[in-house]
């Protein structure tokens, strides 16, 4: 009977102290995984925490970092030390700052999977996906484009009579040199030798005003056939007829500016109504007063509305072609060198150096240091490029610090 009872009570007292020893360990397990929960900062995920709080460098919120796989090496952390006012500062040392504040430790591993990059200053930087959520990053692919730029200025509708007197000089001129030719000399060589050479210098001087006046070589060769044409052009633009166009162009954009150029031509006394026309010469000089470049556009005036010195706005459309081009926000452009950061692998992206030439229609013309088809951040670069340069500079140090011993 003793036995009996002895038996029904260990029945009954061995599920109790089965089910308290399960609870025990899956209490010691979570407690064993809240010990290894760890924070870190956002913006700068270089400084880790193991409790919830603000970030001392930005004032961000931590977040409760991702489990990371074990790695076949062992995570080696090193504790360094930041400036809150300046990220880049950065020591292996406890110490103030160079404006006499303390510098806030924080830990960066040893080896990281981010590469020294080619660009002085910068190395590349691997960011969690979770991280470029937070951030806002977002790549455009590189490809061909085509960039068309307009550029906007003053002008006026000319009455020029220093052009006229130059191509009436250039006209009497070369008329005077034609008729030495064909003419013949009763006092022999010597007479007519001399008269050509003084009609061939005033001709060269006269053709070098009209160059300096902004006529091409074709123009002037036109020139010496009829003057008819520009004639018409300089006094009154008739109905039916062509008037020319003086456009202003600053000097920062007086190099875009070519003969073969469409010109859109308006004006505040003619509303609703656009004129167009083509460049056909341009000043080979800037205005010393002005610091502007003068461009001569012959513009179709079919009613006769353009009235000499009528003041105009222009629209002169330059047309780059196809080139290879990344957004203008793409691009970091610290005043000496233009920087983007080109996605390499999965959260992996390598700071490039590039050349950049013009910007249209909100786009840099590359080049070189890109390739069609190749992938650069497009927004939070800066937030990157921040990262990218602290990483560098804590390289430098370990580097520094390597070979002191």
């Amino acid at each position: 009977m003793k036995i009996k009872i002895l038996l029904i009570s260990l029945f009954l007292v061995l599920p109790i102290v089965l089910i308290n020893s399960c609870s025990k360990k899956e209490s010691h397990n979570h407690g064993s995984d809240q010990k290894a929960q760890k924070y870190h900062c956002p913006m700068h995920p270089t400084y880790i925490s193991d409790k919830p709080g603000d970030c001392p460098i930005c004032g961000m919120k931590l977040v409760p970092m991702d489990e990371k796989p074990i790695s076949s090496q062992p995570i080696k952390k090193k504790t360094m030390y930041r400036s809150s006012m300046n990220p880049e500062e950065v020591s292996d040392k406890p110490g103030k700052d160079s404006m006499g504040m303390e510098m806030v430790p924080f830990e960066v591993e040893e080896n990281s999977p981010s590469g020294i990059s080619k660009v002085d200053g910068l190395s590349s930087v691997t960011i969690s996906e979770e991280k470029q959520q937070l951030i806002g990053v977002k790549t455009g692919i590189v490809k061909k484009r085509k960039l068309t730029y307009d550029i906007r200025a003053s002008g006026r509708v000319a009455h020029d009579p220093e052009l006229y007197n130059a191509i009436n000089e250039y006209q009497q001129t070369l008329s005077r040199r034609r008729e030495l030719a064909s003419k013949s000399f009763p006092d022999g060589q010597e007479q007519e030798s001399q008269g050509i050479q003084q009609a061939d210098s005033l001709l060269d001087s006269s053709t070098l005003r009209l160059k300096h006046l902004g006529l091409s070589d074709e123009q002037i060769m036109e020139l010496s056939k009829s003057s008819e044409t520009f004639t018409n052009l300089i006094l009154v633009g008739k109905p039916g007829g062509t008037v020319w166009i003086y456009a202003q162009i600053y000097m920062s954009e007086s190099g875009l500016v070519k003969a073969g150029q469409i010109m859109d031509v308006t004006t505040v006394a003619l509303s609703g109504k656009k004129f167009r026309g083509v460049i056909k010469a341009v000043d080979t000089y800037l205005d010393s007063e002005s610091r502007t470049l003068r461009a001569r556009a012959e513009v179709y005036n079919p009613e006769g509305l353009l009235k000499p010195e009528m003041y105009v706005d222009v629209v002169i459309h330059v047309d780059f072609g196809e080139k290879i081009a990344v957004p203008e926000e793409a691009v970091i452009d610290s005043g000496t060198r233009q920087i983007v950061f080109v996605k390499k692998l999965a959260g992996v992206y390598e700071p490039r150096e590039i050349q950049v030439g013009h910007i249209a229609e909100g786009y840099y013309e590359i080049i070189s240091g890109l390739s069609v088809g190749e992938e650069v951040v497009t927004s939070a670069n800066f937030l990157i490029d921040s990262e990218s340069k602290l990483k560098s500079a804590i390289q430098g140090m370990s580097g520094e610090h390597n070979h002191g011993k």
